[in-house]
């Protein structure tokens, strides 16, 4: 995708200004930068849940992410995406199996295609043996793993997740963060927005620096660097 221009305002105040920044296809790529310096509005804005005041995201089929976008357009763009979000928004007082359906439910999918592939996503994040137990019976790390699989169950292209490894202990931040590299090996573009210096820095990818609004840094190879 390619974001062309794009300015993102919030109650009259501009949040980001003018961003010009392309992400190919199976790129690893970090956003970093201090709290409101605008990484998280930009994936706000690739999710379809900020509309831009000036600019698009054009897509990879050439086609406008805001401009002109139809209804099965935007269903389709909806079902290549997986968003974790910081907060989960898992519904906890379904099971585990009903939070993972509901992302195929709601994009369309047929009864046998959930049937097939909700067991298969929770086994691959390790949950499949609490498939029926309730969210809210779960630990905190066994609820990022339902959003994780909820995020992958309909095997999209672009997986976005914003403060990854927040509050998590070293050990299971890299287990996560194998997880995603194991994607990403798979074709996947992998966008994560993040504070945690230590995982930008052992991974060696893509980073893209937000401040004051604005894109100051892109770095292939990069380090967490906010001095710009």
């Amino acid at each position: 995708m390619k974001i062309d221009n794009l300015t993102l305002s919030f109650k009259n105040k501009v949040v980001l200004r003018n961003i010009n920044v392309e992400i190919r296809p199976s790129e690893f790529v970090f956003f970093i930068g201090y709290s409101g310096s605008g990484k998280t509005s930009l994936i706000r804005s690739i999710i379809w849940d900020f509309k831009p005041e000036r600019g698009d995201i054009i897509l990879d089929n050439g086609g406008f992410l805001y401009r002109n976008l139809t209804e099965k357009l935007l269903l389709d763009y909806r079902k290549s995406i997986g968003v974790i979000f910081q907060d989960y928004k898992l519904m906890e007082s379904k099971s585990v199996y009903e939070n993972v359906a509901f992302a195929m439910e709601v994009c369309g999918y047929k009864d046998s295609q959930i049937e097939k592939k909700v067991p298969q996503t929770l086994e691959q994040v390790g949950l499949l043996t609490k498939k029926d137990t309730s969210v809210q019976e779960l630990s905190w790390w066994e609820k990022q793993r339902v959003s994780i699989a909820r995020a992958l169950v309909h095997d999209p292209a672009i997986i976005i997740w914003d403060e990854p490894t927040g509050n998590l202990d070293p050990v299971t931040a890299a287990e996560i963060m194998k997880i995603f590299l194991d994607l990403n090996k798979d074709g996947k573009t992998i966008i994560l927005a993040t504070h945690d210096k230590n995982i930008v820095n052992s991974m060696h990818k893509r980073v893209i620096v937000f401040k004051d609004k604005s894109i100051v840094a892109d770095h292939i190879g990069g380090e967490y660097n906010l001095e710009f």
